[in-house]
């Protein structure tokens, strides 16, 4: 079993630790905030097992029907984590605009904010290793779950800070106003995995940091070669695919073309690890006057 799947099958038993203690603050309180947190840890452990899945098919070798892998079911699975992150909104958004409606001071308060602190600190750190992790191996699926938890984190420190003032104030209004916020909250980090995720599922190019990164190698390690043109890249889940044209002299031997290419390809891999590079050789007469000057 790989890194990104164990991690992937830790988020689970994480997930259901901080459901648990979450839930707990909860019902020890009756809070609407406290409820609304308990609710996004729900979708947090439905996601996990989303990712889970993905990624055992993402690292599934290519096949007859899918000769470039399986790595996009990756993006499917944060997709997947948008839209149930917005259902959850609107649910809580429901709550609190029935709290709004008959407010009612909270049970236990101060029990249940160290069950939710403690579950808190469990996804901070979790959160941190995913998104480490996540962003070595490759793996949309482990960063956005971590992105995700940390979201959570930050939702719930406003929570215990909002709960704890409603109960030193006596303010009971202030418990569904709190929630309404969480949902607010919840709602854009959902827009913005789903837009992500798209942009994936899409073949968006990769950042201009990593484009420039990229052309750089190319000259870098094209001596031999007179230009380099029409750089193509795309993302899809752990896996990096970059083609290009390469222009050589027309007396070039086909065998030194092919070492050159050889030499482009490994100090990319290098730079990007698991990447699939597309190298189209062309005679002089082809080059554009635009294009990346070898060195």
């Amino acid at each position: 079993m790989s890194l990104t799947v164990k991690l992937a099958l830790g988020s689970i038993f994480v997930g259901l630790a901080v459901l648990t203690l979450k839930y707990l603050a909860y019902w020890v309180t009756g809070s609407i905030a406290l409820y609304s947190d308990a609710l996004e840890s729900v979708i947090n452990v439905a996601t996990a097992i989303a990712a889970f899945i993905a990624i055992r098919i993402s690292l599934t070798p290519a096949d007859r029907e899918h000769p470039y892998g399986h790595s996009k079911a990756e993006y499917l699975s944060a997709v997947l984590e948008g839209v149930l992150i917005i259902v959850a909104a609107f649910s809580i958004l429901r709550e609190a605009y029935l709290g709004f409606l008959h407010p009612k001071s909270m049970e236990t308060p101060l029990q249940g904010l160290v069950l939710n602190g403690t579950a808190s600190l469990i996804n901070a750190l979790w959160s941190f290793i995913l998104i480490r992790s996540g962003h070595r191996q490759r793996s949309p699926a482990l960063v956005a779950d971590g992105r995700h938890l940390l979201t959570d984190v930050f939702t719930s420190a406003g929570v215990l800070v909002g709960v704890g003032v409603a109960t030193f104030t006596g303010w009971a209004v202030l418990d569904p106003l709190i929630a309404a916020l969480v949902a607010v909250n919840i709602l854009w980090m959902g827009y913005g995995l789903m837009k992500e995720s798209v942009a994936g599922l899409m073949d968006a190019a990769v950042s201009p940091e990593v484009q420039d990164r990229i052309q750089t190698l190319i000259a870098e390690q094209g001596s031999g070669a007179l230009q380099a043109h029409d750089v193509r890249t795309r993302h899809a889940g752990r896996l990096t695919f970059v083609d290009f044209h390469l222009v050589v002299p027309g007396d070039m031997s086909v065998a030194r073309a092919h070492d050159i290419c050889d030499r482009i390809e490994h100090a990319l891999k290098e730079e990007m690890g698991e990447a699939v590079i597309t190298i189209h050789v062309e005679p002089e007469h082809k080059a554009k006057p635009r294009g990346i000057r070898v060195s």
